[in-house]
């Protein structure tokens, strides 16, 4: 079961992290995060009054917030580093957020084992590879590069602050809830002073409502990444199920080459190979 339900974790955030790239290049970043997860957090606050999620109110939701907050800027970075490309670059080099809950357990004492050390080399590497070889001539690839190590900034902080939001499931979901709404409401401030100073919030065309599927897709597909994932670490081991679920940029690679037929530089490929080989050898130290 554990298996089962991470690997549906990394096919759920490869296809999400796909589509909200996509979405990307035919509305602003902000637009896609704002109203993706507006839908998913009304679909939540369902689910939320269905399991009773209320009953877990507490003051470990102001890390819920927290997360809330950080989550806007992770996603906007991110979709705007997907909309950049190329998708098997950007989001093998995004899985690098697992740093984020490594560095948090060396604060509090802990010591990385030698899997665990080779994989920050391995990883870094990666990164160097994947971006070096483009940073003088095409100075876009530097900003989607840049873009990325902030995404994965706010993911790894994200995570860490979700763990610490709830201790049940019916707890995650409340937080996620909470999150999400907190992610609406700074995302919605963040857009409407964007209108303010004259940037547009919608395509030339206008939001078209054939596209609320797509948008609901990624948001709900974010949404049940976050169970899915809740339930694989619940029903066998944490490294297992964080392993397994870190292999979603494989789908969102495998997507971009199927559906956009993205040809990468062998050195770029290599690169964003080591970095995903590094994330897998820190989650599973």
């Amino acid at each position: 079961m554990t298996a089962l339900f991470a690997l549906a974790t990394s096919l759920l955030w490869g296809l999400a992290d796909f589509g909200g790239g996509l979405l990307t290049r035919r509305a602003p970043a902000l637009t896609v995060v704002v109203v993706s997860q507006s839908i998913a957090a009304v679909v939540l606050g369902a689910v939320v009054v269905a399991t009773g999620g209320w009953s877990e109110t507490g003051p470990r939701l102001w890390f819920a917030v927290a997360a809330g907050l950080v989550g806007p800027v992770a996603l906007l970075s991110f979709y705007k580093a997907l909309a950049l490309g190329p998708m098997g670059v950007v989001s093998p080099l995004a899985t690098l957020s697992v740093a984020v809950p490594v560095s948090v357990g060396l604060f509090l004492g802990e010591r990385p084992g030698l899997v665990q050390v080779a994989g920050i080399a391995v990883a870094v590497a990666g990164v160097v590879l994947a971006g070096g070889p483009q940073l003088r001539s095409a100075p876009v690839q530097r900003q989607a590069l840049l873009l990325t190590l902030v995404a994965a900034l706010g993911f790894g902080t994200v995570f860490v602050l979700i763990t610490e939001a709830s201790t049940t499931v019916t707890g995650l979901f409340l937080a996620l809830f909470v999150q999400r709404v907190t992610n609406v409401a700074a995302g919605g401030t963040a857009l409407w002073c964007a209108v303010r100073r004259g940037t547009p919030a919608l395509p030339g065309g206008g939001l078209p409502w054939t596209s609320l599927p797509a948008y609901g897709f990624v948001g709900l597909a974010d949404v049940a990444a976050n169970g899915t994932y809740a339930v694989a670490a619940q029903h066998g081991p944490v490294v297992v199920a964080a392993v397994l679920a870190s292999l979603y940029p494989v789908v969102t690679a495998l997507a971009a080459r199927g559906f956009l037929h993205e040809r990468l530089r062998g050195l770029q490929a290599a690169g964003a190979g080591l970095a995903l080989v590094g994330t897998l050898l820190l989650a599973a130290g």
